[in-house]
């Protein structure tokens, strides 16, 4: 198979799953004639038809409640919003329901549903389109979170997400949905939730990012590697729960982290990796950790846009400033 990007690589496990479990049913908004927003869904209302691929009214509170339902009565429902700004009507569903439903019936029932949604900025698109709020939900006890940054692991980890029996937020990075390009395997083989992906070796800094960022990150890494600073980057891409034996592991070699993220500062994923760090692994840091963050703002308009989102620059910078140790 040619190379294919990450929104191809989505379609293309939604296809295999699809072909392959019958209890596995997606719904959204325009996923069925249309393909989705983003065209995720293409092409697999004509392959499964109108009962497995649902296309729902315009309401996300409908969609959340009527996919918990189904993952309650045996089925692997697949919900899509169109954009994670516009999750939080389903806010209820997914904190008061999917989350509890495994502890509400003491494990009697549980959800094993994917609620997917691209995330992030970057395409110039306007208000509510451009949220990265991951942390809100990994805050959520029941809820896992996961975020794919290549072909190959929206494959991997999406076929893992539909297999696991419990709810999952799958966030896409729509910012690099068809800037970039690799070799999937359409073998079925799932990818390990729950864990991190050194994408470069280090030994200078542990970068941790995840989603569109990891794409700065490594040009960052390969621009610092001829001054001399050797990064090693880390695609945390579960973001609940936090693989944190792959992290500490890098610390032992680099005593450095820095960990960059596009979400807002206060209260972000950052903070509780750095958190984690200093409560169990501070002997190894030979310089404070450093957050490359998002500001607390709303995301601007398109005109800003370049603002707010992290450069290749930004990244050098930090690790240029955290070379130089404790101020």
């Amino acid at each position: 198979m040619a190379d294919i990007t990450l929104i191809e690589a989505v379609n293309l496990a939604l296809h295999y799953e699809m072909q392959h479990d019958p209890n596995v049913v997606i719904l959204g908004e325009d996923i069925g004639e249309n393909g989705g927003v983003f065209r995720a869904t293409l092409g697999l209302k004509q392959t499964f038809g109108c009962k497995r691929v649902i296309d729902t009214p315009l309401a996300e509170s409908l969609i959340a409640g009527v996919t918990v339902g189904m993952a309650s009565q045996g089925l692997r429902p697949i919900a899509e919003f169109q954009f994670q700004g516009f999750i939080f009507p389903a806010m209820e569903h997914l904190v008061c329901h999917a989350a509890r439903l495994r502890n509400r019936t003491r494990g009697r029932l549980t959800c094993p549903a994917v609620f997917r949604a691209p995330f992030g900025g970057g395409i110039h698109a306007p208000e509510h389109h451009s949220e990265s709020i991951e942390a809100m939900f990994a805050h959520i006890p029941g809820l896992k979170v996961v975020i794919p940054s290549s072909p190959q692991r929206a494959y991997g980890l999406l076929l893992a997400a539909i297999r696991s029996n419990d709810p999952i937020l799958f966030f896409e990075p729509k910012r690099i949905y068809r800037t970039v390009k690799s070799h999937v395997e359409n073998n079925g083989l799932a990818l390990p939730l729950e864990q991190c992906f050194t994408l470069r070796k280090g030994t200078d800094i542990t970068l941790v990012t995840w989603g569109a960022c990891v794409v700065e990150s490594l040009q960052a890494a390969e621009t610092l590697s001829h001054h001399g600073i050797e990064l090693e980057v880390i695609d945390l891409a579960s973001i609940k729960p936090i693989d944190m034996a792959t992290i500490t592991a890098s610390l032992e070699k680099t005593g450095r982290l820095l960990v960059v993220h596009e979400a807002a500062k206060t209260c972000g994923v950052g903070a509780e990796i750095i958190t984690r760090v200093a409560e169990s692994a501070m002997c190894l840091l030979k310089a404070p950790p450093k957050r490359l963050t998002g500001f607390d703002t709303i995301m601007p308009y398109y005109r800003n846009e370049d603002y707010f989102m992290i450069q290749h620059d930004d990244i050098v910078n930090a690790a240029r400033e955290l070379m130089e140790g404790w101020q």
